[in-house]
């Protein structure tokens, strides 16, 4: 990836995180043409929970644009996902891909950069306009050529795509990339009307959605939105009448309206004390507490190029003290799981590498290796902690990782806790402003290289000065390593799982000894659904499935 391209990815990821607390507000235009919406706001029958078979999701995320090419933010994305088809999409729960409007996966060349794909016929957008190998072939190139926020995720990839038959589509890359189908599972690369979308720079339509998906948009107001079913939806029909979306101004508003029976189901975005008090009920029968396994992976970034953290020891110290059950219980009520690896458990490669080098809170071995390094409690080692002030469940975490080097080092290992308001955080990082930083992250496409390349990643460094661009450099690490940046290269040129599985099992290795990151915990996510709801489960990009919701 370039520079730019990571820089991009960064502040998409720091807008994602920012969402699970205030979205910026979004200007809703009125449209006129009979393809758009009516965007006035619902009715209040519209916004409440109803006996007419339609579903009333409440919901605190505000979407900035429905536009496919410029999603990027959850509330947009989940939007889009249930009104949209893709080439591939996931089984629930599951993080492998299946074909969905392709009918087979790729037929890739022998050297990994032609992929051809067969397209589903019988297929209809929204506005009765055909689905074809031209209409993706135009849907891809504007996701490219718009310039909108998740345009790189193909830019730096892709290098043509084209309908090479009627319902066959070729992709040809820059570069070998196994995880690319992978790719052609974000909800954004899907297939919108070619009599509606155009490709062009800046050429937005952030007010509309014409799909292919099973809901079409009804009605999009700034604080509702009403999906109805598509009647000539080609594959299976949603099992509800249609869905309510409910946007409410905060945390507190969800909570007390799903507790009044006001929306059927609440997801996102809810504090920790209040998903814990909603459980509470749902074991007494009050409603249903429904949980995934989430993809959103929590860590610590070791800036190297700061000292005490220019020595490895140290690093491998702050890996010994982390103790993760502890967090899990002070901090996170039980509502993650302990993380021992970047690669979040989902996937099949996961491996438990900090879990088997350096337990948790192993306070003893950590004195002995800042010993070894020439610390002392005369002579302590010495670390700022920063996180993003916009994050309470960050600031918690902070102070219980001060706590325990309070409590268990002898002085010999001082953390100072420093918050920092989120544009000036996200600004700094990439510049080396922090030795220790709290942040997650929100993966783009469901493969581990999105656990890896973007934070381990260095085409521009040296082991004098760490990395100068690159993944690590973008996510405040400054970590070099030409062994890794050559085990990166072979798991993405490689196409046989086995064998990619073992690199990434090197890989793991070699971030646990080297620690320029110490996972944390990998979130669950939580969905609350009334009595007599059922067939709520969850995308495991964190998406809310609309279309098996029934009651």
């Amino acid at each position: 990836m370039t520079w730019f391209s990571l820089f991009v990815k960064r502040w998409g990821k720091v807008t994602k995180f920012l969402s699970l607390f205030c979205l910026c507000l979004f200007l809703v235009e009125s449209c006129s043409t009979p393809q758009q919406p009516n965007t006035q706001p619902l009715s209040s029958s519209a916004n409440t929970a109803t006996g007419d078979s339609r579903i009333t999701i409440g919901t605190t995320q505000k979407p900035r644009t429905l536009d496919p090419a410029d999603a990027y933010e959850l509330a947009s994305l989940a939007l889009v996902y249930n009104m949209s088809d893709r080439l591939y999409t996931y089984e629930p729960g599951k993080t492998e891909i299946k074909p969905q409007l392709a009918t087979a996966l790729p037929k890739v060349s022998p050297d990994g950069l032609t992929y051809t794909i067969p397209l589903r016929k019988g297929v209809l957008f929204h506005d009765n306009t055909p689905f074809n190998a031209k209409a993706m072939e135009l849907s891809i190139q504007r996701f490219i050529g718009n310039g909108g926020k998740p345009s790189f995720l193909l830019k730096d990839i892709v290098a043509s795509v084209k309908a090479t038959a009627d319902y066959e589509l070729t992709i040809k890359l820059k570069k070998p990339f196994a995880a690319f189908p992978s790719l052609l599972a974000f909800s954004g690369v899907c297939p919108v009307s070619p009599k509606a979308y155009e490709v062009g720079t800046g050429k937005f339509k952030p007010n509309i959605f014409i799909g292919t998906g099973p809901y079409k948009l009804a009605k999009f107001g700034t604080d509702s939105l009403q999906f109805d079913v598509f009647d000539k939806y080609w594959g299976e029909k949603p099992v509800n009448k249609g869905i309510n979306v409910q946007i409410l101004s905060s945390p507190a508003n969800l909570f007390n309206t799903f507790r009044t029976g006001a929306v059927d189901v609440a997801y996102l975005s809810l504090e920790p004390d209040q998903i814990r008090s909603l459980e509470q009920s749902a074991k007494t029968g009050d409603w249903q507490a429904i949980t995934a396994e989430g993809s959103v992976v929590s860590y610590m970034v070791l800036n190297r190029n700061q000292k005490p953290l220019d020595k490895p020891e140290v690093r491998q110290a702050v890996a010994l003290l982390i103790d993760r059950p502890l967090i899990m219980q002070r901090v996170l009520y039980g509502q993650a799981q302990p993380l021992y690896s970047m690669v979040p458990t989902t996937f099949n490669v996961y491996q438990s590498v900090f879990k088997d080098k350096y337990g948790d809170g192993n306070s003893d071995k950590a004195k002995q290796l800042l010993t070894t390094a020439g610390f002392s409690k005369a002579n302590p080692a010495k670390l700022q902690v920063w996180y993003p002030t916009s994050s309470p469940t960050r600031a918690l975490a902070a102070q219980t990782i001060k706590a325990l080097a309070d409590q268990k080092m002898d002085g010999m290992l001082q953390l100072e806790i420093s918050p920092v308001e989120g544009a000036t955080f996200f600004n700094k990082i990439t510049k080396g402003f922090y030795p220790v930083a709290l942040l997650d992250w929100y993966p783009d496409f469901l493969d581990a290289d999105n656990y890896i390349q973007p934070f381990l990643d260095c085409p521009k460094g040296s082991d004098a000065k760490g990395c100068q661009e690159g993944g690590s450099q973008s996510q405040g690490s400054f970590y070099y390593s030409e062994t890794m940046n050559k085990l990166i290269a072979q798991q993405r040129r490689e196409q046989n799982p086995e064998a990619r599985k073992k690199i990434f099992a090197d890989i793991q290795a070699l971030v646990a000894t080297d620690v320029p990151y110490v996972p944390l915990w990998q979130n669950k996510d939580y969905v609350f659904a009334r009595k007599g709801v059922s067939g709520v489960t969850l995308d495991p990009t964190q998406n809310l499935i609309y279309k098996t919701i029934k009651k």
